[in-house]
């Protein structure tokens, strides 16, 4: 009950919401949570999300409101999001490049629509929810379990430490250097909040949204993907192309440097949002690192990972929506 000291036996991390706040809403009741006084909580548990609370999904303010309340009542944690990132450069002016750190082009309107529908671009409301995005912490410690949003990876966090707010969560210099290629901020970012990527040496390929891509993210997660071929993530069915534009089957199968990839090693276990898992995924459970995004924006599920002090990811404790 909301007023009582609450004695915490686990964790609950919970998967991008993306606005899905009925989605959100099931999850956490099949979880044992209750809602009080407009505030969601556990007699013993907490809740922990990867981030990506918004974009994509109708009940975007909703979301926030929910997640927000958690947090404040201490029901709930939160490591901060590439969306939410996102939303925070697109809303920073740098006067040294003119410009906004996210510029409000075609492709990151588009991106950040259902967003803007919902909250008025400079409006007091949309300000107070962009100070509250960068009070979030970029990753988290929980001793015992490591909770990030796309990799955890110690040099970069290491590296974001330097620079970073209370409970390490965003600065100005952060944004600005985050957004801007060729700073050591501008790969830690990229790196923690969405994934490091490999040069394809020399193929290409289109995403799903007609962008040329020459680089794909790692399976930074996977100690077995050593080479070029098996450590890249790249939807099946997808057409290559070599430097010459001619089509071919798949990469070749070199072995990664060790400049590119080193893959998760412990000692405690993560859990992290961002690739877009399918439900009914033949990705092995990794026992230190595994995603608990299954694509609820995506006609997925909102899946929650039940932490009670295991040393290993335990596959049998995945909770849905």
């Amino acid at each position: 009950m909301l007023g009582q000291t609450l004695v915490m036996a686990g964790f609950d991390i919970i998967g991008d919401v993306h606005g899905h706040v009925d989605r959100l809403r099931g999850l956490l009741t099949r979880l044992g949570y209750t809602e009080e006084h407009g505030v969601w909580s556990h007699q013993e548990r907490t809740a922990v999300f990867v981030g990506d609370l918004i974009d994509r999904g109708p009940g975007q303010l909703d979301t926030l409101r929910l997640v927000q309340a958690m947090v404040g009542a201490g029901s709930g944690q939160i490591v901060l999001g590439n969306h939410e990132f996102n939303a925070v450069a697109y809303a920073t002016f740098d006067p040294v490049r003119g410009d906004y750190c996210r510029p409000h082009s075609d492709k990151n309107n588009g991106q950040h629509d259902a967003f803007l529908l919902d909250v008025e671009f400079g409006s007091p409301l949309h300000r107070s929810i962009i100070d509250w995005f960068m009070t979030i912490p970029m990753w988290l410690d929980l001793g015992g379990v490591r909770v990030v949003h796309a990799c955890w990876s110690p040099p970069h966090i290491a590296h974001l430490e330097n620079w970073a707010g209370p409970n390490n969560a965003l600065t100005e210099r952060i944004v600005i250097d985050g957004t801007t290629k060729g700073t050591a901020t501008y790969e830690a970012i990229e790196t923690v909040l969405k994934g490091p990527e490999v040069h394809l040496d020399g193929v290409r390929y289109e995403d799903k949204d007609g962008h040329r891509r020459e680089h794909a993210r790692l399976r930074w997660w996977d100690s077995g993907a050593t080479t070029l071929r098996t450590a890249t993530l790249i939807p099946s069915g997808t057409q290559l192309y070599d430097a010459g534009d001619r089509p071919i089957d798949e990469l070749p199968d070199r072995p990664l440097r060790d400049d590119e990839v080193q893959a998760y090693a412990g000692p405690e276990p993560v859990l992290f949002g961002h690739y877009w898992w399918r439900r009914e995924s033949a990705e092995a459970i990794n026992p230190l690192a595994t995603c608990v995004d299954y694509s609820v924006a995506k006609d997925g599920v909102l899946r929650a990972y039940r932490w009670d002090g295991e040393p290993e990811i335990d596959g049998t404790k995945f909770v849905d929506g």
